[in-house]
């Protein structure tokens, strides 16, 4: 039997349209963020000349054991670092450094230039804090974190060196299908572009590895671009793992993150990850 063809690709990327209540969230996030920002160490990193270029940095308790770097989505186009402090919990809870880089939403750049400026978040905060670095992404968030381990990587191959593994939440790996929703018209990515910045159809660093993490309530095509990945980069000589977790949808599978003996949080800076 064939599968379907995809023929609404909106709706396929539709997430908060298939959640229900998802109005309140950007609220709750908020609020969840700057009570934990209250009770945290949190320094503010100038990594640009933009207002956007900066990076939230979460100390732990003691000296670091590394620096692990959340990167938000909202498909390139929305939210901040400071909606999602509360994210790092968990992994500072371990004793790990979080940084939260910021970048120019689009329209006003393009996701080659906003992937540039992820990269200069996370060298900014490398230079702060020493050691290993782990790095995940949420839905374009997670395209971002798969992005920065391909080889043409506009990381510095001193802290590209220094990255042990990648977890992309959600991410988005193929942005081809993109091209065919509304929402090009703010990203205004065309075939050059899509297929440049798609990590699934570049090679990744040698020694790499990824776990895809998807909720197993989410939207079809986050499924299938969770599958992808995982299918194409072992081919590439890279180490990758698929996880559904449970039923999650796209929103509740990164509520993990805030527990730091949550499975999320170990494949984010566990033993499990290396």
């Amino acid at each position: 039997m064939y599968s379907p063809v995809i023929d609404d690709w909106d709706d396929a990327y539709a997430n908060m349209a298939h959640v229900p209540g998802s109005d309140a969230l950007p609220g709750l996030w908020s609020e969840a963020a700057a009570a934990f920002r209250a009770r945290a160490r949190v320094e503010r990193l100038e990594t640009g000349s933009h207002p956007r270029e900066v990076c939230d940095l979460v100390l732990p308790e003691d000296p670091p054991r590394g620096l692990a770097v959340f990167v938000h989505g909202g498909y390139w186009m929305r939210t901040e670092p400071a909606m999602w402090t509360h994210l790092a919990e968990g992994a500072a809870a371990r004793g790990w450094a979080v940084a939260l880089p910021g970048y120019v939403l689009a329209p006003e750049a393009r996701l080659t230039a906003i992937a540039e400026q992820v990269a200069r978040g996370i060298a900014v905060a490398a230079a702060r804090v020493g050691g290993p670095i782990r790095l995940a992404g949420h839905s374009a968030g997670g395209h971002l974190v798969t992005r920065l381990v391909c080889t043409d990587s506009p990381l510095d191959l001193g802290v590209a060196e220094r990255v042990e593994h990648v977890l992309s939440i959600s991410g988005l790996h193929d942005l081809r299908p993109l091209m065919q929703t509304e929402m090009n018209a703010t990203l205004h990515l065309d075939e050059a572009e899509a297929s440049a910045e798609s990590p699934a159809l570049l090679r990744p660093m040698e020694g790499t590895r990824l776990t895809a993490w998807v909720g197993g309530g989410e939207r079809p095509e986050f499924l299938r671009q969770t599958r992808l990945i995982d299918a194409i980069w072992p081919g590439l000589l890279a180490l990758t793992r698929a996880v559904v977790d449970g039923d999650h949808h796209h929103f509740s599978v990164i509520e993990g993150l805030t527990e730091a003996e949550s499975a999320i949080t170990e494949a984010f800076v566990g033993d499990v990850a290396v």
